[in-house]
């Protein structure tokens, strides 16, 4: 838990600094929600103008998406209209950052969606603003895929500027968010273990590693539990809810962004090779080979 505190209070700090800043985790980790708190403490403390972007199909955002965000939060008179030329554009943002007196942070989520060459332009942006003797800061919120495609070489322009912060979950702490999870949601003359039975709880500290997970599972077995009269919750009705490849290699992988395209781009592998070895019906020997080369990306359970 106290990663979620750390990352918070380091983002925070980076922010007025003008860094180029990237938060990165698993589906379900708290990433998204972690920028949420830290864009409503800039708002509170009103010492950094916050823009972002809010488009939801992420395939389509590129620079002028992201700089069209910007103008759309920072121009304060609704008569002004915001440029779409070239160089002209530029300047008239370098003009009102400058004219509002305060530094900048963007935030964009779903980081990994966008094309490296979008990731290269918002670096060039910056040095745009810094023309102006003003601070913009970037926030890039995405998977792990994102901060293993800023390590490439071919990504060297952006990567070596950037500071990327890892989001843990509540790998390490599983049972203690459960158990806290629960007291949160209780009477105070309830305990725990009142609507799961230890051995559920533990079960669950032992299968889920996000508060994602953890919600999910837990409600839908509620409802379950409650459709049969039992209470509490008990192991076997946990069971019978949570899928059988909750933990399976293939699951695994998309919580990191990668499907079966990106793996086959990632370890030179053809489809129906990833198939074959997802489904545990590939020969040993590419096996391996697949293998290892997944564990070059540094995802967990390999």
């Amino acid at each position: 838990m106290d990663n979620y505190k750390l990352i918070f209070q380091d983002v925070v700090s980076a922010v007025k600094e003008g860094y180029l800043i990237a938060i990165t985790g698993i589906v379900g980790s708290g990433k998204t929600v972690t920028a949420r708190r830290v864009r409503r403490d800039l708002l509170k403390r009103n010492e950094v103008l916050v823009s972002t972007n809010l488009t939801v199909d992420k395939h389509r955002v590129n620079l002028g998406t992201l700089m069209f965000a910007l103008f759309s939060d920072l121009i304060t008179d609704q008569n002004d209209n915001i440029p779409t030329k070239l160089e002209f554009r530029e300047r008239q943002l370098m003009e009102l950052i400058k004219r509002r007196k305060k530094p900048v942070a963007l935030f964009i989520d779903e980081v990994h969606d966008l094309h490296h060459k979008t990731l290269v332009g918002l670096k060039r942006l910056q040095e745009v603003v810094q023309e102006a003797d003003s601070l913009l800061s970037i926030i890039l919120v995405g998977h792990p895929k994102l901060s293993v495609d800023l390590s490439k070489p071919a990504m060297e322009e952006i990567g070596g500027r950037i500071v990327i912060m890892q989001m843990e979950g509540i790998q390490g702490s599983e049972e203690q968010y459960i158990r806290w999870l629960l007291q949160q949601c209780l009477n105070k003359d309830v305990k725990p273990t009142d609507v799961f039975t230890e051995n559920a709880i533990l079960f669950m500290a032992e299968k889920f590693s996000t508060p994602l997970q953890v919600n999910r599972y837990a409600w839908n077995s509620l409802v379950k539990a409650y459709q049969i009269g039992q209470k509490p919750v008990d192991l076997d009705t946990l069971q019978e809810i949570i899928s059988k490849d909750l933990n399976g290699v293939e699951a695994n992988m998309k919580r990191y962004e990668y499907d079966i395209k990106t793996i086959c781009e990632t370890v030179d592998a053809r489809p129906a090779e990833i198939r074959a070895y997802f489904k545990g019906r590939l020969e040993s020997a590419r096996t391996r080979e697949i293998q290892n080369e997944i564990l070059k990306l540094g995802i967990a359970g390999f």
